[in-house]
């Protein structure tokens, strides 16, 4: 525990980390926020705030560049867009707010499925080598071997558009890398005296390998996980600009290829508002991926000793 308050402590300490922490503490609670509003209305069965169509407000301006602009407040009864409405007079902001959610819910999920396969496949080869490792490396080989966006769209295909197809697109093509790295990283240490001493006292190799390896491979699982929760929604937009992601549901990538086809109409706020989301979300994330593995990987950190 103490290693861990000292992480955030030191993390916490650089203004530039901080930032990226802040903004990925307020993505998280926005996301909670629209799992709330979906969860509420998809158990009253009703149309969610974000997906309500209004035929006479379509392509509003964002309320403070309509402010600003001709320094008018809204008329009376017509609704509040602080970022706009769409081509069918849908609030931008809400929707943005469900694209977030979208996005975390991606990036998690695929996550738990990538990162302990690689860290299972990875332990496995590079503690009892031989044909186990020979094995391990054959999958890494296959798999990298493919191009890596059509296994994922052949995924999605075939399990039906949604999100479902998704998560295992991304997750079972996203953990070759996680799986050489800790492979290489359990191939150091299963030579070393607390393991050799973990035999001899007759542990059982699971023992060893979760026990008393897996501690000293944990800054991988940890920067893994904040590479490729930010690669996993960029790749969700990409897939859903396509159309083949999710349905019915205002995904970033939906947003984007439906705001493309108005940026000559002079339709500029819905385009911007979702890449600068996106942006800020995929920066944070690489930020705080580089700060750990500053952090925490030993080899850099020998480095700055020297």
């Amino acid at each position: 525990m103490a290693k861990k308050n000292d992480i955030l402590r030191r993390l916490w300490r650089r203004w530039d980390t901080r930032l990226s922490l802040i903004a990925i503490v307020v993505y998280l609670c926005v996301a909670l926020y629209g799992e709330a509003v979906y969860r509420y209305h998809k158990i009253q069965d009703t149309t969610a705030p974000y997906n309500q169509v209004h035929d006479d407000y379509r392509y509003v301006k964002p309320a403070f560049f309509s402010f600003f602009s001709d320094g008018q407040q809204p008329a009376d009864g017509r609704p509040f867009y602080p970022l706009g409405s769409d081509n069918l007079g849908r609030d931008v902001f809400q929707r943005l707010i469900q694209g977030t959610r979208i996005a975390f819910h991606v990036g998690i999920i695929t996550s738990l499925i990538a990162i302990p396969l690689g860290v299972i496949l990875g332990c496995l080869g590079g503690y009892f080598g031989g044909k186990a490792d020979a094995l391990v490396v054959w999958l890494c080989a296959t798999v990298a071997s493919m191009p890596g966006l059509l296994f994922i769209l052949a995924v999605a295909m075939v399990v039906g558009q949604g999100l479902l197809g998704i998560y295992l697109g991304i997750g079972l093509t996203t953990w070759v890398s996680v799986c050489r790295n800790v492979r290489g990283e359990v191939m150091k240490h299963r030579n070393r005296a607390y393991v050799q001493a973990a035999r001899v006292l007759g542990y059982s190799h699971l023992r060893v390998i979760f026990r008393h390896i897996m501690p000293n491979v944990a800054h991988i699982i940890l920067i893994a996980f904040s590479i490729r929760f930010p690669a996993s929604v960029a790749t969700e937009v990409f897939i859903s600009f396509l159309g083949i992601g999710v349905q019915g549901e205002p995904s970033w990538g939906i947003m984007i290829n439906n705001a493309r086809l108005r940026l000559w109409q002079g339709v500029w706020w819905e385009m911007t508002f979702v890449t600068l989301a996106i942006f800020i979300l995929v920066l944070a994330f690489n930020h705080l991926a580089d700060a750990l593995r500053d952090l925490l990987d030993p080899a850099l950190r020998s480095e700055k000793v020297k």
